[in-house]
């Protein structure tokens, strides 16, 4: 059991929002509640009680209201709030608590000057782009495209696009060509919108020849808007629309198209372990209800907060950012080096401080990372509390990663003592964390405090019963509304139940081991797959199979990662066979980390690229990532696969001896062998 880091102040029910709740309860539903579990508890068994005091407690805006709250229990195929329709955007738009000239997006980065808009300013750019989304004829389930950062652009872009119900995707613009036609040629966007480019730091990356490759592979495509993010006053491409002629005066009204609450909202992307990246669709109604609990009564924001979380555009948490005015937070957007910010007379090197200055200039008062980002302030000897006035600030959260027990205590050391720690696990899938804190609980060092309201997760066993103190499956034994209206050409769900639903049918199977204590308090201990999570971020091992076996001189390969006790980013190490009479030379390795950085991501780019003779494969061909990783961590090969199950089980054998040679080289005590 790890210490007790914070506790919360004896007036927390009056000082919460979660202590408005229960008020509420008590007041409109004559309910009462113990303490957090007895409340988590009714929130996961009368999920019909739970979920409409969520809709009448934030007072939903609705066009028609539902005939009922859940028509379907069961998972896949639960039908929440039917006969509902609403607009995601006109209920984040309302920005309750927030007078017109207050400051609701605040925005900085290292490609041009900070922007804020105002609660009314944004509502205008909305409206402008609405109407010039109209003009290009964008209607109803049309799909619009953002290849563009953590900008104001690309959340008006969003708000704008769910105005009309029609449907919003983005990738970052540092995913290479491949990465993003993969999502895209998927869901054929009709609308692309897409930057020239943007600075990292102090670096210029151009990225037109990118957006020129995208529209060429794209034939859906009818328009093209760019925004003139690294060079401003820089021509707009032939064929293409500038940002202003989007967004050009107009006296159309905003409106919002009232839709289905399952009406698809925007399409997020799995990492791609097998096969193309998912794309997982979310619908208007299960998003909003999700994130005004979460935001709400979890991480405790309302109309005196200030939001940021450090992402990309090409991650979730970037939709679940942009989702404070919903409950009234503004929202603080930083694009750039979370480790460089290049500031008048402070020199570009590599500075971590740079966040934290960043969230004492804007006020932020709550701060969300990733665990790496925390670990490696922590591995840099940084006390933010010493190069920022952090005075603000009420809550840290943190996720992308399990954060170790020393990862809590150095936030409770240097940032503050006062702060709640929030370390909080979930997904793409459901757009949220599902496991995270709560202004009611302690934190404890190294563990996550509890279960999210209306979240059933529960930890399994080999044998499917659910266990306490013990690691297990972590799986969601009741629907909840945010888990995916489906997948995006799946029109009868099968791959949508073959992902989540095949292992334990009717249940929810996350991919990640948990260990769940008696107290309620969960620890998450990585994935129970073979995606990779490199820095915080899932990485698919398809993806990389694809670039690296594209090459002429590659036959096959696979790529495992190795974690780092500490929580670093451990070790990608990617192995390849070559063509016949080949070796693997310097020459070779540059050109296959230059294909994976340039068609993907520098995340991307393996720390260590070896050669073997075979890759090891099942009968069906499938490769068999888990056991090379478990060999590599020292795993006997006997145990790591069952050979009768290889086409090939002597291919293990070189993985085996390159695990010994690892050990020696740097005993002692062996290669990460956690």
């Amino acid at each position: 059991m790890g210490d007790v880091l914070w506790t919360p102040p004896a007036d927390v029910l009056e000082r919460s929002r979660i202590g408005d709740y229960l008020r509420w309860l008590g007041e409109h539903r004559g309910l009462h509640f113990a303490d957090y579990d007895a409340l988590w508890r009714w929130s996961v068994t009368d999920l019909d009680a739970f979920w409409r005091s969520i809709w009448d407690h934030f007072d939903v805006i609705a066009h028609t209201p539902p005939t009922a709250t859940l028509a379907e229990r069961t998972m896949p195929g639960a039908r929440w709030f039917p006969g509902a329709t609403l607009n995601y955007a006109e209920n984040v738009l309302r920005m309750p608590g927030r007078a017109d000239d207050d400051p609701v997006v605040i925005a900085h980065g290292q490609t041009r000057p900070p922007v804020t808009l105002t609660a009314a300013e944004l509502r205008e750019q909305v409206r402008r782009v609405s109407a010039g989304l109209r003009r290009l004829g964008v209607t109803a389930g049309d799909r619009v495209a953002a290849y563009a950062p953590n900008i104001p652009e690309t959340y008006v872009l969003l708000l704008a696009t769910a105005s009309l119900g029609a449907i919003f995707s983005s990738c970052a613009p540092e995913f290479g060509t491949r990465s993003v036609t993969d999502r895209w040629q998927q869901i054929e966007p009709t609308v692309l919108v897409a930057v020239d480019g943007y600075r990292y730091g102090d670096k210029p990356v151009d990225r037109r020849a990118e957006v020129a490759a995208i529209r060429a592979a794209l034939p859906s495509l009818r328009h093209t808007v760019s925004i003139g993010y690294l060079d401003p006053t820089g021509p707009t491409p032939e064929g293409a629309l500038a940002w202003a002629d989007l967004a050009a005066p107009t006296d159309e009204p905003l409106t919002f198209t009232p839709v289905p609450f399952d009406h698809p909202l925007y399409v997020l992307y799995s990492s791609g372990t097998t096969g193309l990246p998912k794309p997982i669709v979310h619908g208007h109604g299960g998003i909003l209800l999700e994130h005004l609990k979460m935001l709400a009564l979890h991480h405790d924001l309302g109309p005196s907060d200030r939001f940021f979380w450090f992402t990309t555009t090409g991650w979730m948490m970037w939709n679940f950012l942009v989702s404070g005015p919903a409950v009234g937070a503004a929202i603080v957007l930083f694009d750039g080096n979370p480790g460089v910010r290049a500031e008048p007379g402070r020199s570009a090197e590599s500075d971590l401080g740079g966040l934290w200055r960043l969230a004492a200039e804007t006020g932020t008062t709550y701060f969300g990372t990733s665990a790496p980002f925390l670990l490696a302030c922590r591995k840099a000897g940084l006390v933010p509390r010493e190069v920022a006035d952090l005075s603000a600030l009420r809550g840290v959260g943190s996720t992308g990663a399990p954060l170790p027990a020393e990862g809590f205590e150095w936030v409770y050391e240097t940032v503050g003592d006062q702060v709640q720690l929030q370390s909080l696990s979930g997904g793409t899938d459901v757009c949220t964390g599902f496991v995270g804190g709560v202004p009611l609980l302690p934190v404890y060092a190294g563990e996550i405090a509890c279960r999210a309201l209306g979240a059933k997760v529960e930890a399994r066993s080999a044998d499917g019963t659910p266990v306490i103190g013990e690691l297990g499956e972590l799986v969601i034994t009741e629907p909840m509304p945010s888990m995916p209206v489906g997948f995006w050409n799946d029109p009868d769900g099968v791959c949508y139940s073959e992902a989540y639903f095949s292992v334990y049918p009717g249940v929810w199977r996350h991919g990640d081991w948990i260990t769940i204590n008696a107290r309620g308090g969960c620890v998450i201990t990585g994935r129970s797959d073979a995606t990779l999570n490199r820095g915080g971020v899932r990485l698919g091992t398809a993806e990389f199979y694809s670039v690296v076996e594209g090459l002429d001189e590659v036959v096959d390969s696979v790529v495992v990662h190795l974690e780092d006790d500490e929580g670093g980013a451990g070790e990608l190490l990617l192995f390849v066979v070559l063509a016949d009479g080949l070796t693997l030379g310097d020459a070779l390795r540059a050109k296959i980390s230059r294909e994976l950085r340039t068609s993907l991501s520098p995340r991307h780019v393996p720390d260590e690229i070896h050669q073997v003779r075979a890759v090891p494969r099942t009968l069906s061909a499938k490769k068999l990532e888990v056991p090379v990783k478990k060999i590599l961590t020292g795993t006997p090969v006997d145990s790591a696969a069952a050979k009768g199950a290889l086409a090939n089980p002597e291919s293990l054998t070189a993985f085996a001896a390159f695990a010994q040679s690892r050990t020696h080289a740097h005993a002692p005590g062996g290669p990460h062998s956690g």
